[in-house]
C-alpha cells in the first residue's frame, strides 16, 4: 500500500516498477496468499475473503463478509462479565486508596459497594428496573406491533413497522446522539491542526447552544450546511486518514440518526402505521399527543433517569480507564465495557441483565439472559397454547464458585437445570428439593428440576441456539 500511494522515498538508481514482474505466480507458493487456480478452490489463508477460515495456528483473521457473522465471532471471545465484575469487586472490597489506585476512583466504588447491599424487597426493585432500563421496545404498544408484524403477510405493513421503530429509536436517543456529536467534535478540535481546531471550536460552542435550547432544527442547518462541509473541506486538503477521519465518520452516522429521530418524523412513521390493513383499529385510536406522552414516559425512560447503578459504574470505568487504576484493574473493566458493547448489539434478540449484590455479607455475581420468544407460536402454528421463556443465569457466589442455571417457563410450569460446583454437588439433592419449594411457595408449578455437577461453562450459543442460526436476526452484508 505505501507504494501505491507513493509516501516512500525512491531508492536512487533503482526502478522496482518491474520488480516481481517476471516471477511466476505458483499456486502452492506459501509465501503467496489466496494465489488464483482456476481447476480449484482457493485454499484459506490469513487474510481471505471470508471470515471463518484462518492458518492452523488459530489465528482470528478479521471478517469481511458480514457483520453479523463478525458478532458472532466475537461474543464467543467475549470474556465473561460476571467473572470480570468478581474480579474487579474482590480487589476493592473494603478498599480506600491502594497503590495504584486514585483516590477519586476508589470512592466511584465504595459507593458501588455502597449500593449492592440490599435485602429481598431492595432486590426485586433492582432486578426490576434493571429489566426496565434494558427493555426500551416493552409495553402495550410494542406488544400490538410485535403481534401485527408476527400475523401480517404483507411486506408493506412490516415495512412501516420497522420504519415506525427505527423512527422511534432514534427520537428516544435523542439526549445520547447529542451527547456523542458533541464530544466527538471536541475530540475532533483536539484530533486536527491548531490552525483548523481554532475554527471549529466556534461552531461547536454554537452548536452546544442551539442543543442546549432544544433547536433541533437549527442545530441541523448548522451541522450539514457548516460544520461538515468545513471538516470535508479539511479532509480534502490535508488528506488526514488518521483519527479524525475516523471521528468524522461517527459524526455523520449521529446527525443521520439525529435528523431521522425528529418529532416529525415520528409521527409521520405513526400516522403510517395507520394505514396498514388492521393496525388502525388495533391502535385504538391512539391521538399524536397521546403517542408524544407514552414515549416520553414509559417505563425505559423512567428507568433510564434513575438508574444510579449504571452511572456510578460508568464513572468509575471512566475514571479507572483514564489512568485512575492499575493495569488489573483496567483489564477488568475493560472486559466489561467489551462485554456490554457486544451483548447490548442490535443483533442480539435476547434481553441481558447484570446483577451484583452483596447478600448475607457475601458478594454475588449475576449475569441473566432472557430470551421472550423462545418458541414462536404463532409461527408454529400452535393456536392459543402460551408462549415458552427461557433464561440463563450464570452466577458467581462468594465461597462457592460458579453456577449456570437454565430456566425454561411456559404459563405457570417451570423447568430447571442448575449445573453446580464440585464443593455444592454432594448437596444436589438438598439444593433440588430447596428450589422446588421456592417454586410452589411463589405460586409456580415445579416442572422438571435437576441439580448436577459443572463440568464446564454453558455457552449462550447451547442455551439460544437460534441466535447462531440467524432466525430471528439481520445478516448484514457489507
Amino acid at each position: 500500500m505505501p507504494d501505491l500511494l507513493g509516501v516512500t522515498n525512491p531508492v536512487p538508481g533503482h526502478n522496482d516498477n518491474n520488480v516481481n514482474r517476471n516471477i511466476p505466480t505458483s499456486p502452492s507458493d506459501t509465501r503467496v496468499q489466496n494465489a488464483p487456480d482456476l481447476n480449484r478452490v482457493s485454499r484459506s489463508d490469513n487474510r481471505t475473503e471470508r471470515q471463518d477460515t484462518g492458518d492452523s495456528g488459530g489465528s482470528q483473521a478479521l471478517r469481511y463478509d458480514s457483520n453479523f457473522a463478525a458478532f458472532l465471532q466475537r461474543l464467543m471471545g467475549t470474556p465473561g462479565m460476571a467473572e470480570s465484575m468478581s474480579r474487579l469487586f474482590a480487589i476493592y472490597q473494603g478498599l480506600v486508596v491502594s497503590s495504584g489506585i486514585e483516590e477519586g476512583t476508589a470512592q466511584e466504588m465504595g459507593a458501588l459497594l455502597n449500593m449492592l447491599k440490599m435485602d429481598q424487597s431492595q432486590l426485586g426493585k433492582f432486578l426490576l428496573s434493571q429489566m426496565s432500563t434494558g427493555t426500551r421496545f416493552g409495553g402495550a404498544l410494542f406488544a400490538i406491533l410485535r403481534d401485527a408484524y408476527s400475523a401480517s403477510n404483507s411486506e408493506t405493513t412490516r415495512g412501516n413497522i420497522l420504519q415506525f421503530l427505527k423512527k422511534y429509536s432514534d427520537y428516544t436517543s435523542t439526549s445520547h446522539l447529542q451527547g456523542n456529536m458533541l464530544r466527538g467534535l471536541t475530540k475532533l478540535t483536539r484530533a486536527i491542526p491548531a490552525s483548523w481546531g481554532s475554527q471549529l471550536l466556534p461552531m461547536v460552542s454554537e452548536l452546544e447552544g442551539k442543543l442546549n435550547a432544544g433547536d433541533r432544527q437549527g442545530a441541523l442547518k448548522l451541522l450539514q450546511g457548516t460544520i461538515m462541509p468545513f471538516l470535508s473541506g479539511y479532509t480534502s486538503k490535508t488528506n488526514d486518514m488518521g483519527l479524525s477521519r475516523t471521528l468524522i465518520s461517527m459524526l455523520a452516522l449521529d446527525i443521520s440518526r439525529y435528523e431521522n429521530g425528529s418529532e416529525d418524523g415520528l409521527l409521520q412513521a405513526f400516522h403510517q402505521l395507520g394505514s396498514s390493513p388492521g393496525l388502525k383499529e388495533r391502535l385504538g385510536g391512539l391521538t399524536d399527543e397521546a403517542l408524544l406522552r407514552l414515549v416520553n414516559s414509559n417505563s425505559f425512560a423512567r428507568a433510564a433517569e434513575g438508574d444510579q447503578f449504571a452511572a456510578k459504574l460508568a464513572q468509575a470505568a471512566h475514571r479507572a480507564l483514564q489512568g485512575g487504576a492499575g493495569q488489573e484493574v483496567q483489564e477488568a473493566f475493560r472486559n466489561i465495557v467489551s462485554a456490554f458493547l457486544v451483548n447490548e448489539s442490535v443483533h442480539m434478540p435476547l434481553n441481558h441483565i447484570l446483577l451484583p449484590l452483596e447478600w448475607d455479607g457475601k458478594m454475588v455475581f449475576s449475569e441473566m439472559w432472557v430470551d421472550p420468544d423462545a418458541e414462536e407460536n404463532l409461527k408454529r402454528g400452535r393456536g392459543n397454547q402460551e408462549n415458552t421463556l427461557r433464561f440463563l443465569f450464570k452466577i458467581d457466589i462468594q465461597g462457592l464458585g460458579f453456577f449456570d442455571m437454565v430456566m425454561t417457563c411456559q404459563g405457570e410450569r417451570v423447568d430447571i437445570q442448575l449445573f453446580c460446583p464440585d464443593r455444592v454437588a454432594p448437596f444436589s439433592q438438598l439444593v433440588q428439593g430447596e428450589l422446588s419449594r421456592i417454586l410452589t411457595d411463589n405460586g409456580l408449578t415445579a416442572g422438571s428440576v435437576q441439580v448436577q455437577r459443572s463440568d464446564r461453562p454453558l455457552t449462550i450459543s447451547g442455551v439460544f441456539p437460534k441466535i447462531f442460526e440467524g432466525e430471528s436476526s439481520i445478516n448484514v452484508k457489507i
